[in-house]
């Protein structure tokens, strides 16, 4: 399974709207399957991570509770050309996934 991860970034400025896309299923593990009546597992992000130029600014936790192909967002402010931003993920089935995108 791949899973893509998408980075938009919005600047005005000195600052910048960092949106990022995870398409990824967040299954809770409490749905069945109506095929077969089988539990679907669960397989969700638990952390995601932003950077920029090598240094953390935002983590965040996530869980069963949120829905498929979650948006994340943060507003960096006193960015600037050349700085790179970057998003880690990974999940409760040990799959990761990263974005990098250099703002211009």
């Amino acid at each position: 399974m791949t899973i893509q991860t998408k980075m938009k970034i919005r600047r005005s400025g000195n600052q910048a709207e960092i949106l990022v896309l995870v398409n990824h299923p967040m299954e809770s593990g409490n749905r069945v399957d109506k095929k077969n009546n089988n539990r679907i597992p669960a397989h969700y992000i638990e952390s995601i991570s932003f950077k920029i130029n090598g240094s953390d600014i935002a983590d965040a936790s996530l869980g069963p509770g949120v829905a498929s192909n979650p948006m994340t967002g943060i507003v960096l402010n006193k960015v600037k050309p050349g700085d790179l931003v970057s998003v880690h993920w990974s999940d409760n089935k040990g799959m990761h996934g990263m974005a990098e995108h250099t703002i211009t």
